[in-house]
């Protein structure tokens, strides 16, 4: 390839001096070029034109115009490909903005999937705290039933020794008698003191105020009361139907413990077994319910007698409705107790788990209003005997003694009634037995009594002065069981047994 370098003038004359020009070409030629030519000629217009040709050392020909047009082509070609790569990368930044996009929106889920997750530990929180405040509940009422243990044992201390002073005046007396017998002296003739009436006098005549004076007054009982309960007023032996070997109580037994609470729910409660059993349910078929705390629903189911002294129930109702008090019991298949915090006694079927009649109990107290002497809201304590089903309660109306009715035990309706002259509230628990309450003493006194007792066929009360062991000092359920002549009771976190006998007709 020729390189061509041209100087131009207005004319060619010495106006350019030649040593210039050959400055010029030997420039040229220093560059590597190994030839040159150096022309001078007038153009087309007449002017001098100066030519010099200097061969390329790197190009061999100058390119055609093809090559050019394909040398403009592939520039083009680069345009594209820098127009596409241009396109390309303005894409992936939009694709990159919208994954900003969702990345922005998935912080906000997120942050809305953090706050139910802390309001779901928040609900847990307050479940806890509910379930605390429960437990705490549960301590408290057990801290003021330890209160009232204490406050009653103290009682029972003051009583004891007030009894043992006057035991003391008794035998001081006794012994001055004793003496003057010896002296052959007769003691003066005098109207008999007020305690010293004859036991055929009614408990409606004495001041029945505190527990002890009733004590006091079985004790001093001069003729035995199972004698004075076998005979109506008239003197003509009773009789009942449908109660055959019925009689008085006259002894009950040491108690026989079958089995003990684990857990301070146990401290009170009832346990029972159907006196009149039916199909899938047998003699040994026993149920349990603890009765501390609040709600009480569960009921243990117990198929054997073997299961239940071992701990295992064969099944755990969950009864519909929440109950009260250690009064409920087991009759002819069906469990009846009182609704919490209601006069309502409900009947609910075991074999079917459901509620086959419930009944308003007119005027009766509840929740606290005439509980027997231990409190736990025993204002309505149902009982079974051999001639059917019993419930013991009181009113405002007989301003706080005992009331009795018997039940329909299919619809709960109350067949007959017999108010007594027994305060409720003075004595421990209560039970039926042929027709006849019978009411305890002391609950917590390891040497209570039972001490009295309201015959319904003849509507009179008498004293007695049975003994009754509380062995473990906090008997919260007496029941009498007619199927196998026993009472059952609990006593303070024991399930136990009592035998007894009747006097014979």
């Amino acid at each position: 390839m020729l390189l061509s370098f041209c100087a131009r003038c207005c004319s060619c004359g010495p106006k350019m001096p030649a040593l210039q020009l050959l400055f010029l070409a030997f420039l040229v030629w220093g560059m590597g070029a190994r030839t040159a030519q150096f022309r001078k000629a007038n153009d087309r217009s007449g002017r001098c034109q100066y030519t010099f040709t200097v061969a390329s050392p790197n190009e061999s020909s100058c390119p055609r115009e093809d090559q050019a047009m394909s040398a403009i082509q592939e520039l083009q070609r680069d345009s594209s490909i820098q127009h596409a790569d241009l396109e390309s990368t303005k894409a992936r930044v939009r694709s990159l903005e919208s994954l900003f996009h969702q990345m922005t929106l998935g912080r906000v889920t997120g942050t809305q999937e953090a706050q139910e997750g802390l309001q779901g530990q928040l609900g847990v929180l307050r479940r806890d705290r509910d379930q605390l405040e429960t437990q705490t509940r549960d301590l408290e009422v057990a801290y003021n039933n330890l209160l009232r243990d204490k406050s009653a044992l103290e009682e029972e201390k003051r009583q004891l020794e007030q009894e043992n002073e006057d035991l003391a005046r008794r035998l001081e007396s006794s012994s001055e008698e004793v003496e003057r017998l010896r002296r052959g002296q007769c003691p003066s003739t005098q109207r008999p003191p007020q305690d010293m009436l004859p036991a055929s006098r009614e408990v409606s005549q004495w001041n029945l105020d505190t527990l002890a004076f009733q004590e006091l007054k079985s004790e001093l009982t001069a003729v035995p009361a199972s004698q004075i309960l076998r005979e109506n007023p008239s003197g003509q032996p009773r009789s009942k139907e449908g109660d055959k070997g019925c009689g008085a109580l006259v002894w009950v037994g040491e108690p026989v413990t079958l089995r003990t609470a684990e857990t301070i729910a146990g401290k009170y409660g009832v346990w029972m077994r159907d006196p009149k059993p039916t199909h899938p349910y047998t003699q040994e078929s026993t149920w349990r319910i603890d009765t501390v705390g609040t709600e009480i629903r569960q009921v243990f189911e117990y198929s054997q007698i073997s299961q239940f002294e071992q701990g295992y129930p064969s099944k755990v109702h969950v009864l519909p409705r929440a109950l009260e008090s250690t009064g409920a019991v087991v009759y002819s298949g069906s469990l009846y107790f009182q609704g919490a915090e209601s006069r309502t006694v409900l009947r609910y079927e075991l074999n079917t788990e459901t509620v086959k009649a419930e009944k308003e109990i007119p005027g009766a107290g509840y929740h606290g209003q005439f509980p027997y002497a231990w409190g736990g809201y025993t204002d309505i304590d149902l009982a079974v005997d051999e001639s059917g089903l019993w419930v013991i309660y009181s009113t405002e109306e007989t301003k706080g003694a005992i009331v009795l009715s018997k039940l329909n035990p299919e619809n709960l309706e109350l067949e007959r009634t017999w108010e007594t002259n027994i305060r409720k509230q003075s004595v421990a628990n209560a039970f039926v037995i042929c027709g006849i309450l019978y009411t305890v003493s002391s609950y917590s006194s390891a040497h209570a009594t039972v001490n009295f007792a309201y015959d319904t066929n003849t509507g009179t009360s008498k004293t007695l002065t049975i003994p009754f062991t509380n062995r473990y000092k906090y008997s919260s359920m007496i029941d009498y069981n007619p199927l196998e002549r026993k009472l059952f009771a609990w006593d303070n976190f024991n399930m136990v047994t009592y035998d007894i006998k009747l006097s014979e007709m």
